[in-house]
């Protein structure tokens, strides 16, 4: 996988400790670095495919980043044109 983009992250000039963090005061304060970040999203995608189990990664935290990836299970589990109970509330 490519990860030239790291070099440009919001991030290159932090501690990575910044993003390991063991509150919840910690994880806002990475987020806030991450909002503004040019490569926020290819950060995320390889979290999320890399199954990076700690730390903030694209402004998500490890419990977000769970969520994400059940949500997308969820939705391949589902065939196209098929409606789901939740689409016909």
């Amino acid at each position: 996988m490519d990860t030239t983009w790291m070099a440009r992250g919001n991030c290159r000039d932090e501690p990575p400790s910044r993003f390991f963090p063991s509150d919840g005061v910690g994880v806002e304060l990475a987020r806030r670095i991450c909002k503004t970040c040019p490569v926020k999203e290819p950060c995320l995608e390889y979290a999320l495919e890399q199954r990076v189990d700690h730390g903030v990664w694209g402004g998500a935290s490890e419990r977000e980043r769970r969520r994400i990836l059940k949500r997308r299970r969820d939705a391949a589990a589902v065939p196209d044109g098929a409606v789901t109970a939740d689409a016909r509330r």
